[in-house]
């Protein structure tokens, strides 16, 4: 490790993140915006009979309307250019049997816009839901991936009419998708013999004009939210309890990232490795184009947290990961965010090489690590004392704490109206990681 790191820190990141050190770290709002529109407790929510079917391709504008509930049967395509408008509060049941989807094609639209007190809500058809009852959404669009080529079909067994219905990507940076805004989506992932287990929300080649914000999964088997490639824009989203990762941004994605909550509950995740917030560049390096982008994403003011009511034995069993899992290629700032309860908070793939250049690409500024069983790491090698002595140096404004979640946060025991928010003033760290 380069002795002058700490000098060089200095010189070049001081005065930018002087700006920052006051403002509020993690999840923020005079309000909390978690009220009314997110639901915590969903397996006691009992919607109505479905009135109405939705099945096939829609090839024509259509309206899905609050006063009817719409049972979602087997993939349903949105195709040539048209757009599926809902109306807020509307309920749309994923079919069990048919394991439902929903694809938005490329050029086609999505106008799902709720309201905070009207959100529009996916859900499972099922009396006693459970995780992966049905399949997901699909947005597909015409923004820049890094593959090779200029067109891709999207892989997950899906039985399209045609193939031209499940391609996405091109060179559409400012491209518009659609809307989702205040929207629920519970009890998808379903899992595939081929293809493994579906997302809730998939957001491929999806261009920066399209609002997703306001978006919550809950109960996933899945992947909650995955951005494959595209420019995406990304504001108050929830993941609560999924199976596997919360976020995943691959291929290419240039991503705006902010205010926004993961919630991860031992017993509800996978004993297989389920990072919160998963950066890679690709798959495998033979299927991108070397002379695009790579994976960039810009993150601030997110908070990830382990919710468990005994954090210790469920670390000692394997059922606790780390916040933050980086693949080589993969760069990104995540600033004013707060990883809580995680083993480790961050590691870093063994192919990435640390020396300056990389270390350049990953940036962790005014981060607040709390509870934490070791903070950042590169997999496998625990002997992590350079990467601690690089994002430990004082002109990051990082800072460590082992503080409880009723000390840490406003309220995260009353899942009938939660404040995952930070207790300002309440914050006793240390600028510099334990040993």
């Amino acid at each position: 490790m380069n002795k002058n790191y700490p000098q060089l820190i200095l010189f070049f990141l001081f005065p930018f993140l002087g700006l920052f050190a006051q403002q509020e770290k993690g999840i923020h709002g005079n309000e909390n915006w978690l009220s009314i529109w997110t639901e915590f407790n969903s397996a006691s929510v009992e919607y109505p009979e479905p009135t109405q079917i939705i099945s096939g391709t829609i090839r024509k504008d259509t309206k899905l309307l609050k006063k009817e509930t719409y049972l979602l049967l087997g993939e349903v395509f949105v195709t040539d250019s048209t757009t599926l408008t809902i109306e807020p509060g509307t309920v749309i049941l994923g079919d069990y049997k048919s394991k439902a989807s929903l694809v938005i094609s490329k050029g086609s639209k999505i106008l799902a816009e709720g309201t905070q007190t009207d959100p529009i809500v996916f859900s499972s058809s099922r009396g006693l839901k459970k995780k992966g009852d049905w399949g997901g959404i699909f947005i597909l669009g015409d923004a820049p991936v890094n593959k090779v080529g200029d067109e891709w079909e999207m892989d997950y067994g899906l039985r399209a009419p045609s193939p031209e219905i499940l391609r996405y990507g091109g060179d559409r940076v400012e491209s518009n998708s659609g809307i989702l805004k205040y929207v629920r989506i519970e009890y998808a992932g379903k899992r595939t013999k081929d293809h493994g287990y579906f997302n809730a929300l998939t957001l491929a080649g999806v261009g920066d004009e399209t609002v997703i914000e306001n978006v919550m999964v809950s109960y996933c088997e899945g992947n909650s939210f995955y951005i494959l490639g595209g420019n995406t824009i990304l504001s108050q989203l929830v993941s609560f309890r999924t199976k596997r990762s919360d976020f995943i941004f691959n291929y290419g994605a240039q991503s705006l990232f902010t205010n926004s909550l993961a919630v991860k509950s031992p017993y509800h995740t996978t004993s297989g490795e389920a990072s919160s917030l998963y950066l890679a560049s690709y798959n495998e390096k033979e299927e991108v184009d070397p002379n695009k982008k790579g994976t960039y994403l810009y993150a601030e003011n997110l908070t990830l947290m382990v919710l468990s009511k005994d954090l210790e034995a469920a670390t000692k069993v394997g059922l606790v990961h780390d916040a933050m899992y980086v693949k080589e290629g993969a760069s990104f700032l995540v600033d004013k965010s707060i990883f809580s309860g995680f083993n480790p908070a961050v590691n870093l793939d063994p192919k990435i090489f640390i020396n300056d250049e990389n270390l350049r690409n990953m940036r962790f500024t005014n981060m607040y690590f709390n509870n934490c069983k070791g903070n950042i790491f590169t997999k496998n090698i625990p002997n992590n004392e350079d990467l601690e002595n690089w994002y430990g140096n004082s002109a990051f404004g990082n800072v460590y704490s082992r503080g409880s979640d009723t000390e840490t946060f406003i309220d995260v025991k009353n899942l009938e109206d939660p404040d995952f928010r930070l207790r300002i003033n309440k914050i006793i760290a240390s600028s510099l990681p334990e040993e």
